[in-house]
C-alpha cells in the first residue's frame, strides 16, 4: 500500500457574497476532483433556476440541500489531492454551519482561506478572522476574488491587500506568513491555473498556495486523550469503543481510564486489541479513527462523551472552568444563570454561567469592561462555568482539541470559546 500524504483540513471563510462557494467549486472542478459531465448538470441546473453562472457554488450547496434533508453526504465530494497533500473542505455558509464544523467533531481546521471580493473587507470578512484566531486555525490564506470585477487592476488588488494584511495582524496573525493570492473564481482565474490576465502577479495561484501551508505536528508527544464516540458489544471481542486519538498514542497493553464514567470516579483497564479500519494495529496515533477492546470495561460503565487517556494521567473533571468566549448568534443577551449546551469534543453537557468576569476585545485580549450584566453577539469576554454533570475539559493550552467548545441552543450555535482555567474535581 502506497503511503498515504499528509492530510489537512481546510475551512472556507469570508463575508457572505464573497464567493466562497464558487471558489470551493471551482478548485474542486479544475483540480479534476468533479467530472464535466457533474459540471454540466449543475450548470443546467443553475440555469433552469435562473441562476446561470452559479453553477460552481452548486457543486457545494447541492451538499448544503443533502445536509438540511438530514441525508448523509459521502465526504469524498469534498476532498481533492495535489501531489503534496490530501485535502478535506470544510465549507462555512454561515455562522451556524461554521463554527459547528470548526469546533465540533474531526473538523478542526488546520487552515483557512479567508476569501474577500472585489468590494474589500467588511464586517463578517473581521468577524471571520477574529473566530479563526481565536478557534486556534493555525495558517491562514487570503483569496481576494472577483479581481474580473476589478478588471485585473494591480492597484486595486494592492488596496484590498494592504487592508487585508492589516486585518490580519491587528487579529494576531504574523503577516509575513500569510500569503495573499488574487483570484477571479467564476472565469477560473489563478484558482488551479493561471489565464495570463494578470501579467503584474508572479506569486502562487490559490491551489500553490495551499501546497505552500505546513502540516502540523501530530500531538503525539502529549498524554493519551481519546474522546469516545460510540460503544460497541462486538460478539466474540466483548465491549468496542470507537473513537478518534486527539492527542498521544494509544497501545496494546495499556492500563487506561475512562472519564468521568458512571460516578465520575472513572473506569480503568487494559487495552487488548486495536483496530483500525478492520485491520489489527500494535498502536494508533493522533487523527487515527480505532475501534478498540479494554479488559474490564463493561458496555454500561461508559458512554459517548467519556474521554479515555493513561490511567497514570487521567482526563481532567471539571467541577468549573474558566473560558474565553465569543457571542455568535443569540436572540438576546448572555447573562449570568444561563445554562444550554456545551459541545465540547464529543461530550454534550449543560453548563451554567456563573460569572462574566470581563468583556474583552477579542484580538488584543484588553478588558472593555468589568463584571457586566450581560454580554451580547459580537461581545467576547471571560466568562465562568459551571457544568451541570461531570465533563471532562482541559485547558486549551495543555490540550488543544479538549480545551475548545461550541454553545448551543435551540438548534443554534449561541457562542464558542476556549477553556483556559480550571477547577479539578
Amino acid at each position: 500500500m502506497a503511503k498515504a500524504k499528509p492530510h489537512l483540513n481546510i475551512v472556507f471563510v469570508g463575508h457572505v457574497d464573497h464567493g466562497k462557494s464558487t471558489t470551493v467549486g471551482r478548485l474542486l472542478f479544475d483540480a479534476g476532483t468533479i467530472d464535466e459531465q457533474t459540471m454540466r448538470k449543475l450548470k443546467e441546473k443553475a440555469e433552469e433556476l435562473g441562476k446561470g453562472g452559479f453553477e460552481f457554488a452548486f457543486v457545494m450547496d447541492s451538499l448544503k440541500e443533502e445536509r438540511e434533508r438530514g441525508v448523509t453526504i459521502d465526504l469524498s465530494h469534498k476532498k481533492f489531492s495535489t501531489q503534496k497533500y490530501d485535502y478535506t473542505i470544510i465549507d462555512a455558509p454561515g455562522h451556524k454551519d461554521f463554527i459547528k464544523n470548526m469546533i465540533t467533531g474531526a473538523s478542526q481546521a488546520d487552515a483557512a482561506v479567508l476569501v474577500v471580493g472585489s468590494e474589500g473587507i467588511q464586517a463578517q470578512t473581521k468577524e471571520h478572522a477574529f473566530l479563526c484566531k481565536t478557534l486556534g486555525v493555525g495558517q491562514i490564506i487570503v483569496a481576494c476574488n472577483k479581481q474580473d470585477l476589478n478588471k485585473y487592476d494591480q492597484a486595486k488588488f494592492e488596496a484590498t491587500k494592504k487592508a487585508a494584511q492589516d486585518l490580519i495582524k491587528s487579529v494576531g496573525y504574523k503577516v509575513e506568513n500569510v500569503q495573499v493570492v488574487p483570484i477571479a473564481s467564476y472565469p477560473g482565474e489563478n484558482v488551479v491555473k493561471s489565464l495570463g490576465n494578470m501579467k503584474w502577479y508572479t506569486g502562487p495561484t490559490l491551489l500553490q498556495a495551499l501546497d505552500n501551508l505546513s502540516v502540523p505536528q501530530k500531538p503525539t508527544n502529549l498524554a493519551l486523550r481519546l474522546p469516545i464516540q460510540d460503544v460497541y458489544n462486538i460478539t466474540g471481542i466483548g465491549v468496542v469503543p470507537v473513537g478518534k486519538i486527539e492527542t498521544g498514542i494509544l497501545k496494546i497493553g495499556q492500563k487506561v481510564v475512562f472519564m468521568p464514567g458512571p460516578a465520575g470516579k472513572g473506569v480503568t483497564g487494559e487495552v487488548k486489541t486495536v483496530e483500525m479500519h478492520h485491520e489489527q494495529m500494535q498502536e494508533a496515533e493522533p487523527g487515527d479513527n480505532v475501534g478498540f477492546n479494554v479488559r474490564g470495561v463493561e458496555k454500561k460503565d461508559i458512554k459517548r462523551g467519556d474521554v479515555v487517556g493513561p490511567a497514570d494521567n487521567p482526563p481532567t473533571v471539571a467541577v468549573e472552568f474558566t473560558a474565553n468566549m465569543i457571542v455568535l448568534n443569540h436572540p438576546t443577551v448572555v447573562t449570568v444563570g444561563y445554562t444550554p449546551v456545551f459541545h465540547i469534543h464529543t461530550a454534550q453537557v449543560a453548563c451554567q454561567i456563573t460569572e462574566i468576569v470581563k468583556k474583552i476585545n477579542p484580538a488584543t485580549g484588553e478588558t472593555l469592561a468589568d463584571h457586566p450584566d450581560f454580554i451580547k453577539n459580537g461581545d467576547a469576554a471571560v466568562v465562568k462555568i459551571k457544568p451541570m454533570q461531570p465533563l471532562v475539559i482541559e485547558k486549551v493550552k495543555e490540550f488543544p482539541p479538549l480545551g475548545r467548545f461550541a454553545v448551543r441552543d435551540s438548534g443554534n450555535t449561541v457562542a464558542a470559546g476556549m477553556c483556559i482555567d480550571l477547577v479539578k474535581k
